[in-house]
């Protein structure tokens, strides 16, 4: 354990093994850091968080900070931050609210560029990248392996499928089917997220089923509600559509994203 002797620590933290903590940083009461976390300098935790293991976390980047709710008290609520993450500059994650779950959740192995900020009680998933200013609004739910482009914003209560990609500068306020690639303002969904699925391996034929689906459910004939049954008989066999199928049909709080619209 390193603390630099300009650092802040609260008698009420909890520090493992190996942290650093830099110049200038204030940990707050609850917080706990945990094995070989890094707080590089002025970083401000401000209460009852829990940093995964060998997270980085840049200078003025505000985490743990009191939501953003104009019914917040002071209530006791919490942030979870799960292993492996970078957050750079400026980046701001607030806490959850006692109106939500009363926690904000981060996954692991994200990237979170400079002056990202995740509202109170978002649900993050796991290899998540958020470049410069994007903002998830209070209660969104973010799938793992998403991207969104910088200076993007998903509404309050927005989702944002797995493996879903968002353009910068979107203003999202409709939901991302999982795999898609949605941008503009406001963000259109504009088909699937090509190159992350090439990223992650999926051949040519993959690709092709995949895309097949996916006229069928948003360009085949019938109403929506008859293409999404018909497309959960036709594409039993693949994951990656069936998710698509069960996401749409969640009676999520915000209307779908589609093409167009």
């Amino acid at each position: 354990m390193s603390i630099h002797p300009t650092a802040l620590v609260d008698a009420g933290a909890r520090v493992a093994d190996g942290v650093r903590i830099g110049p200038w940083c204030i940990v707050g009461p609850g917080v706990v850091l945990h094995q070989d976390v890094q707080l590089l300098s002025h970083v401000v935790i401000q209460q009852d968080t829990t940093v995964g293991a060998r997270t980085v976390i840049h200078p003025f980047a505000v985490i743990g900070g009191d939501p953003q709710h104009t019914g917040y008290r002071g209530e006791t609520v919490t942030l979870e931050i799960g292993d492996d993450n970078l957050i750079r500059e400026h980046s701001t994650f607030n806490r959850g609210t006692p109106q939500g779950a009363g926690v904000t959740r981060v996954g692991s192995n994200g990237l979170f560029m400079t002056g990202a900020h995740v509202g109170h009680d978002a649900i993050v998933g796991d290899h998540v990248v958020m470049a410069n200013n994007a903002t998830l609004g209070g209660h969104a739910r973010i799938g793992s392996k998403v991207f969104l482009g910088g200076l993007a914003a998903v509404h309050q209560n927005g989702r944002v499928g797995q493996g879903a990609i968002v353009g910068g500068l979107a203003a999202v306020t409709r939901d991302v089917i999982p795999y898609g690639s949605a941008w503009g303002n406001h963000a259109q969904l504009h088909g699937l997220n090509l190159i992350g699925l090439k990223r992650k391996g999926y051949g040519k034929d993959a690709i092709r089923r995949l895309l097949a689906a996916f006229r069928d459910l948003f360009e085949g004939q019938g109403n929506f509600a008859e293409r999404v049954d018909r497309v959960a008989t036709d594409y039993a066999d693949l994951p990656e559509i069936m998710e698509m199928v069960a996401f749409i049909r969640e009676d999520g709080k915000r209307p779908l994203c589609l093409p167009g619209a």
